[in-house]
């Protein structure tokens, strides 16, 4: 408990991060169809538009991540976190000023140009942060704790939604990512590695192959502080584990994405909700995780270990997405979020894994791999799912089923699940560096 009292200070600056950021949640899709299809309960080119928003986003981020990732290895945390919690301030600054249908097209292009780099950033370099300061042994629950301040930040943040007015909404939500952005400067001090200060070296050296019989080869091209899609897959190749990993995090996000592109419009649609009733689920969803990421998980992880949680996790991950598309009344969706309970362990446990298989001076880069493989998910599952759910939910659907899209969205979940089975507990290889060298077997 005394590591983690040490992290009090990044504690608060994700929660005022997400307070801010979470809290528009269930007022945008209002805010979206009001700007698009007044006084209607279906509009495909709403669902189309946020589709096509994530895909951008998904584009982008997927080059920046690795990139913010290998940044901060180089240059510190906290200097690499300045620029997504200074940037997410400008879209909500544009509501707080108006929702009209200008303003509105105004925000969505500030919106998704900032979230190229925003998005996820925050979540990567927190996590990179923790494992500075955790050792290995505790990092899991150390990681179950900070997601679990990021779900307590997403149920103050509803419950604000819920009972203000949505300009109202979008004014505090601006001047809260605004103190965080200020927070986050004055009180949290840069993560130091354990091995010394941020690891420069890797800047002077030229990249080389080292085989495990102990031979080593100077590779010809200077090496490059930027990542590259070579770095990525040498960083894929140390070890079968974080390959496994990966491809969890990939069906993960898969789902994820596509189930938050989709949800609301489908019980808009299907059940007529809005704000409020939004506001409600996430509120039970977020109660749901934050105990059990701030209670269980700390328990349990230690315990049980992190991969069979992350089996848990995604198990009642798909299950609950199944749930959702076969919901028979209003009340079904409330049940469904309860499931979050035990699906908030996936997240943090993936990242656990992930984090031991390299060392302290190299967290950056292994975070920032991971949210690039989890942004290419953000660009594929809209591809994928939105036409689907603009199909579903129209009178031009082949059959009457408005869930088909969440239950294909389920069966990506399914296949992470499968995958999170083949994962076994093994020795961390925070011994050897990735990011100028590969491993491999002679």
């Amino acid at each position: 408990m005394e590591k983690l009292s040490g992290l009090r200070h990044l504690f608060m600056t994700v929660f005022l991060f997400n307070f801010a950021t979470f809290m528009v949640i269930p007022a945008i899709t209002d805010v979206t169809m009001a700007a698009l299809c007044p006084g209607r309960d279906e509009c495909s080119i709403a669902i189309y538009l946020t589709g096509f928003q994530q895909v951008i986003i998904g584009l982008g981020t997927l080059v920046m991540m690795p990139l913010v990732g290998n940044l901060s290895d180089m240059y510190g945390r906290k200097a690499l976190l300045t620029i997504p919690m200074c940037l997410t301030i400008i879209p909500l600054a544009i509501l707080a000023w108006s929702r009209s249908r200008n303003f509105f097209y105004a925000y969505f292009v500030l919106k998704t140009l900032t979230s190229m780099v925003c998005e996820g950033s925050v979540h990567c370099l927190t996590l990179a942060y923790v494992a500075d300061n955790i050792p290995e042994i505790r990092r899991a629950s150390a990681f179950g704790v900070l997601s679990g301040v990021g779900s307590s930040a997403f149920v103050c943040g509803t419950l604000s939604a819920r009972f203000l007015k949505t300009s109202s909404t979008f004014q505090v939500a601006a001047s809260v990512a605004a103190v965080a952005a200020v927070y986050m400067k004055l009180f949290l001090p840069d993560s130091v590695i354990k091995d010394g200060v941020l690891d420069r070296a890797i800047l002077e050296q030229k990249p080389c192959v080292i085989h495990l019989d102990g031979e080593s080869a100077q590779d010809s091209p200077v090496f490059k502080s930027m990542p590259s899609l070579d770095d990525m897959l040498s960083l894929l190749q140390t070890s079968s584990t974080f390959t496994k990993a990966a491809i969890v995090a990939f069906f993960s996000n898969l789902g994820d994405v596509g189930l938050h592109t989709s949800l609301m419009y489908y019980l808009k649609a299907r059940f007529h909700f809005n704000k409020h009733q939004f506001a409600d689920l996430m509120m039970i969803s977020g109660i749901a995780g934050t105990i059990s990421q701030l209670v269980l998980m700390p328990i349990l992880a230690p315990t049980i270990g992190e991969e069979k949680l992350l089996a848990i996790g995604l198990l009642f991950s798909c299950s609950h997405m199944f749930l959702y598309s076969i919901a028979w009344s209003f009340w079904v969706p409330y049940a469904a979020a309860m499931f979050s309970i035990l699906i908030v362990f996936a997240p943090p446990c993936i990242r656990s894994i992930a984090s031991k298989q390299v060392g302290p001076s190299e967290q950056g880069k292994v975070q920032g791999c991971i949210s690039g493989i989890s942004s290419f998910a953000h660009l594929v599952s809209p591809l994928a799912f939105t036409p689907l759910t603009a199909l579903f939910l129209s009178d031009g659907a082949p059959f009457n089923f408005p869930g088909f899209s969440i239950m294909c969205i389920g069966f990506a979940s399914m296949i992470a699940f499968l995958q999170s089975l083949t994962i076994r507990a093994a020795p961390p290889i925070s011994n050897k560096k990735v990011g100028n060298c590969s491993y491999t077997e002679a």
